[in-house]
């Protein structure tokens, strides 16, 4: 393997992976990608997973980006792929980067527009898929009884030490019987 070239930065569909990640991990990193197609894809390619990102060649760099756009092209089920039927065309894809956070928001826009059940509960910040509500996911608005009901209790004069008689220590007297006394006037 040191016999290659090898690149310390590779960009694999947009994305720069370092050099010394393992194959396997370094293509978890695209977003879209998992690792159950990762390593769907290097065994398809017969490519060592443990193998660093910096010893590929360009060839298998080109070869794992034309299967990651196009996974249909290596058979692999519809069922691997992130987007069935998709609303728009019909076909099957797998959504990659940028894309999948653009369809999910365009999603959850054409249900609120249409006034379906799910759009409304997305408006609202509700739960979407049937959770229960009664005591679960209540964050947000506040609900309930407020803290703090009672005043805080007014702030009193420092207590006064009253002498004590012949070789005793002076005894604080509590706070609940001292009383405020009023400023005195200076004339």
């Amino acid at each position: 393997m040191s016999s290659q070239e090898y690149n310390h930065i590779v960009r694999i569909v947009g994305n720069d992976i370092p050099g010394e990640r393992k194959l396997i991990i370094g293509l978890t990193q695209i977003k879209g990608i998992g690792y159950n197609f990762a390593t769907a894809i290097l065994d398809n390619l017969k490519i060592n997973p443990n193998s660093n990102v910096g010893y590929l060649s360009d060839s298998e760099v080109q070869a794992i980006e034309k299967l990651i756009t196009d996974p249909s092209s290596a058979n692999f089920p519809t069922w691997f792929l992130n987007r069935r039927k998709d609303v728009e065309t019909g076909n099957d894809l797998h959504l990659l980067t940028s894309d999948i956070d653009f369809t999910l928001r365009n999603d959850i826009e054409r249900e609120r527009v249409t006034s379906s059940w799910r759009g409304y509960r997305h408006l609202y910040g509700l739960k979407v898929r049937g959770q229960r509500t009664r005591c679960t996911g209540r964050k947000g608005g506040a609900v309930g009884v407020a803290k703090g009901g009672k005043a805080a209790p007014v702030k009193t004069a420092a207590p006064k030490a009253v002498a004590a008689p012949t070789g005793e220590a002076a005894a604080p007297v509590p706070a609940a019987e001292v009383k405020a006394e009023p400023a005195e006037k200076k004339e």
